[in-house]
C-alpha cells in the first residue's frame, strides 16, 4: 500500500491517509439525501437517484484516488443539481431524461478540453493575485457553509427594532416584507442543532490550539456523541434496494433533447453554462487547497505544463473530474464534480488517493447500510467546516490590496463566492474585473490570451442568462 500510494514519499501514513478519508465522507455523506430530495422533484425515482448518487460519489472518487493519487472526493454537486432541476427542467421545460443527456454532453465536453490541455492551459494562465483570491475565497464559501449548516444565522424579514425605527419613523417594515426582502441575523442559540454545532465549535477549536492530532475529526466524534442525549443525533432505520438504479440508469433522451430545432439555441447555452460552471469549480478547488497543502507542487507544474501526456497529479485529476460527470449522467444524476468539503480532509494531512479511497468505501457501505450515513448530524459537521474556512483564509495575506489593480478583482472573486454561493461565479467575475482593470490601466498586453476568452465566455453566459431570464 506504502508502494502504491507512496505515501512516505508525500510525508504521511495508513493512519492520517484514514482519518482524513473518514473526515471528508462525514463533512459531505449529506450529498446521499439532499442529491435525490432536490432530483426527485423532477419527477425521478427518490430511490434510484439516490443509488446513482451512491455510486457516482465511489467511481469517481476511486478514480480520483487510485489513477491520479490526490486525496480529493467526488460526488454530485450542490448548486449544479438545483440548476438542473429548478433551471433545466422547470425553467426551461426540459424533461429529467433530457436533462440527463445535456449533462452527459458537458461530461464529454469537460474530457476534450481535458485531454486536449485547454483546462491545464487555463490554469496557467491565472495570474497568481487571482489564484491567492481562489483560495481564500472558497476559505470564505467553506466556513460560510458550515455557518449556514450549524444554523448559527436565520434570514428574517424583521429587522432589530432601533435598525427599523431609522428605516421607518414608525417601526413598521411593511413594505419590506412585502418585497419579500430579508436581512441575516445570529440565532438565540435556543435551537438544540445550533448548541450542539457551537459546542462542536469550541471542542475542535481547543484541539487545534493544543495541536492534538486529528483534532476535526475527533471534533465531529464528539459532537455526534454529545448530540444523542440533545436529540440531534438520530439513528435511522430506512433502507434503499441497489435495484432501485433501474428506474434512473441510462435513461438519457438525446433524441427529444434535439428533435425541436426551436430550442437549439437554448441547449447549447445550457451546455455552456453546465461546463462553466462545472469547470471552474474544479479549478478552484484544486488551486485553492493544492498548492497550499503541497498536493500539486512546483515539480508538478513543470510536468502539468510540459504538454506530454498525462504525467502530473493535476493533469490525472482534472481527467478524473471531467470523466465522472458523464458516468454520473449515465447512472441517472446531475453533474458530478470535485467537492470543496475535500478540503476537509486535507487539512487534517491527506495527501494521497489513500484518502479518496478510504471516502468511496465509506459511500459504497451507505448502498447497504444506509443509516450510516445519516448518523452524523450537520451540526457535528459545520463546525469542521469553519474551522478548515479559517485555515485556508491564510492565501488573502499574499495579495496586495493597496494596489487597487490588484485589489480589484481579488475582492469580487473572494466574496462572491459565498455571496453567490457559487465558485464559478466569484471566479467569473474576477476575471472580467481583471481584464478591465488591465485593459484601463493600459497593460492589455499583460493579460492571457485565454483570459480574455473565457472572460468573454463568461460575460455571454451572464447576458444569456439574463435574456432567457434565468
Amino acid at each position: 500500500m506504502d508502494k502504491f500510494f507512496k505515501l512516505k514519499e508525500h510525508g504521511t501514513n495508513f493512519r492520517t491517509e484514514v482519518m482524513a478519508g473518514l473526515t471528508t465522507f462525514f463533512t459531505m455523506a449529506y450529498i446521499i439525501f439532499v442529491n435525490p430530495s432536490i432530483l426527485s422533484k423532477t419527477g425521478m425515482s427518490w430511490g434510484g437517484v439516490y443509488v446513482a448518487t451512491i455510486l457516482a460519489a465511489v467511481i469517481g472518487t476511486l478514480v480520483m484516488g487510485l489513477v491520479a493519487n490526490v486525496p480529493y472526493a467526488q460526488a454530485p454537486g450542490m448548486g449544479l443539481n438545483a440548476f438542473f432541476t429548478f433551471t433545466v427542467c422547470f425553467a426551461l421545460g426540459f424533461s429529467w431524461q433530457e436533462a440527463l443527456a445535456i449533462v452527459f454532453i458537458c461530461g464529454i465536453i469537460n474530457i476534450l478540453i481535458t485531454v486536449t490541455q485547454i483546462r491545464k492551459a487555463i490554469i496557467k494562465a491565472i495570474p497568481q493575485s487571482l489564484q491567492y483570491a481562489i483560495g481564500g475565497g472558497i476559505g470564505l464559501f467553506i466556513a460560510y457553509i458550515g455557518v449556514k449548516n450549524a444554523h448559527f444565522i436565520k434570514f428574517t424579514a424583521e429587522f432589530p427594532s432601533f435598525l427599523a425605527q431609522l428605516t421607518n419613523p414608525e417601526g413598521k417594515l411593511d413594505t419590506l416584507v412585502a418585497n419579500g426582502e430579508v436581512v441575516p441575523a445570529i440565532v438565540n442559540f435556543t435551537d438544540s442543532h445550533a448548541l450542539l454545532a457551537l459546542i462542536g465549535l469550541a471542542i475542535t477549536a481547543v484541539l487545534m490550539l493544543l495541536k492534538v492530532k486529528g483534532a476535526i475529526l475527533l471534533g465531529v466524534i464528539a459532537a455526534t456523541l454529545i448530540g444523542i442525549p440533545m436529540g440531534v443525533t438520530t439513528f435511522g432505520t430506512e433502507t434503499h434496494s441497489v435495484t432501485a438504479i433501474a428506474d434512473t440508469f441510462f435513461k438519457l433522451d438525446f433524441a427529444g433533447l434535439f428533435s425541436d430545432p426551436s430550442r437549439l439555441f437554448i441547449v447549447l447555452t445550457t451546455v455552456l453554462a453546465f461546463s462553466l460552471s462545472d469547470t471552474f469549480d474544479t479549478i478552484g478547488t484544486f488551486i485553492g487547497t493544492g498548492r497550499k497543502s503541497g498536493i500539486f507542487d512546483d515539480k508538478d507544474e513543470v510536468a502539468l505544463f510540459s504538454g506530454k501526456g498525462f504525467k502530473s497529479k493535476m493533469d490525472k485529476a482534472l481527467f478524473a473530474d471531467a470523466t465522472a460527470t458523464s458516468i454520473g449522467a449515465v447512472l441517472g444524476t446531475s453533474n458530478t464534480t470535485t467537492y470543496i468539503e475535500s478540503a476537509a480532509g486535507i487539512s487534517v494531512g491527506g495527501k494521497t488517493g489513500l484518502t479518496s479511497v478510504v471516502t468511496a468505501v465509506l459511500f459504497l457501505a451507505c448502498l447497504f447500510l444506509t443509516p450510516i450515513a445519516g448518523i452524523v448530524p450537520q451540526a457535528a459537521t459545520a463546525p469542521a467546516l469553519i474551522v478548515v474556512g479559517i485555515l485556508m483564509m491564510e492565501s488573502f495575506g499574499k495579495i496586495k490590496w493597496d494596489d487597487l489593480e490588484e485589489a480589484l478583482p481579488a475582492f469580487f472573486t473572494a466574496v462572491l463566492m459565498p455571496f453567490t454561493y457559487s465558485i464559478s461565479n466569484g471566479i467569473a467575475i474576477g476575471f472580467i474585473f481583471y481584464v478591465i482593470t488591465k485593459i484601463c490601466n493600459r497593460k492589455a498586453r499583460e493579460v492571457h490570451p485565454l483570459m480574455y476568452i473565457v472572460s468573454a465566455l463568461f460575460l455571454l453566459n451572464f447576458i444569456v442568462a439574463a435574456v432567457l431570464n434565468l
